[in-house]
């Protein structure tokens, strides 16, 4: 089975201000003898703060990947590189066998619109197109005949129920309208790898059961390859594989193999729940 993401030893550092520092960067103003005004650029203290240690992953085509991990463990950072919005300090990336560090922006650009589809928990909707427009912008970059784009959009719009929200402006929609819309835009190209962070974030029960149907049936039907972000051990369910990072590493991966998705979830829980339970052991 072919690898569609291939993450070989990923480090991520950021400069971080140090606790204490009366400063991170300022400008130090002084006269000069002439009369001129000397504009001298000040470095505060930084310090190196790594958000991921080493990581390596591999995700094959048409798998169902869930990544998990507490607050600041490193997930969003990890999901940011692997969907090329981000680059790694240090490490290799392959998506779908091309090597995306090397790319210009602009190759990586249409690599992007080429391959993956994008669910973001910040919808990152254009506001001044209606959200029919943004759920086909993808095709009209394809050049897709409009005929076909009327009909894709429409029948994904009824499958997620936002059909009375598509000549509506961003703007005029609830947040769970919004996300559904951002849903709609990713799968309306059939993209071959699908990243969602916090799907369900801004939805109820049902709207977040019927988009997990349609990826699961992407996945399962379509062989789209989905890798998503959650922190809910019943959404994460859903997929294939389960990984676990704590502290910018690795800690577990869990394949879900012939168990129920019952059997998953419960699972799913005792990886997530670790933590608590040792502190109820120390009690």
């Amino acid at each position: 089975m072919k690898k569609i993401i291939d993450a070989k030893n990923i480090i991520k550092t950021y400069d971080i201000a140090v606790r204490g520092s009366k400063f991170k960067n300022s400008i130090k103003y002084s006269s000069a003898d002439n009369g001129m005004l000397n504009i001298e650029v000040v470095k505060g203290e930084t310090s190196k703060f790594k958000a991921l240690d080493k990581v390596s992953l591999s995700i094959m085509e048409g798998e169902f990947t869930c990544v998990m991990g507490p607050s600041g463990s490193g997930k969003s950072t990890l999901i940011s590189i692997l969907s090329t919005i981000d680059s790694p300090t240090i490490g290799k990336i392959k998506v779908n066998g091309e090597n995306v560090i090397e790319m210009s922006e602009r190759k990586l650009s249409r690599f992007r619109y080429e391959n993956i589809g994008y669910i973001f928990q910040e919808f990152n909707l254009l506001d001044n197109i209606t959200i029919r427009d943004n759920i086909a912008l993808p095709l009209l970059l394809k050049n897709v005949n409009k005929k076909e784009i009327y009909k894709r959009v429409e029948a994904l719009a009824e499958k997620l129920d936002i059909v009375g929200t598509l000549d509506k402006l961003p703007s005029e929609c609830s947040g769970g309208q919004k996300q559904r819309a951002a849903s709609a835009r990713a799968l309306i190209s059939e993209p071959k790898i699908i990243i969602a962070d916090e799907p369900t974030g801004n939805l109820d029960s049902k709207n977040s059961h019927e988009l997990l149907k349609i990826l699961k049936e992407r996945n399962e039907k379509q062989g789209t390859s989905v890798l998503m972000v959650t922190h809910d051990a019943m959404i994460a369910s859903y997929s294939k594989k389960l990984v676990f990072i704590r502290d910018g590493k690795i800690e577990t991966e869990l394949i879900r193999g012939d168990l129920s998705q019952k059997e998953f979830f419960y699972k799913i829980v005792d990886i997530t729940s670790k933590e608590s339970q040792n502190l109820f052991n120390e009690i």
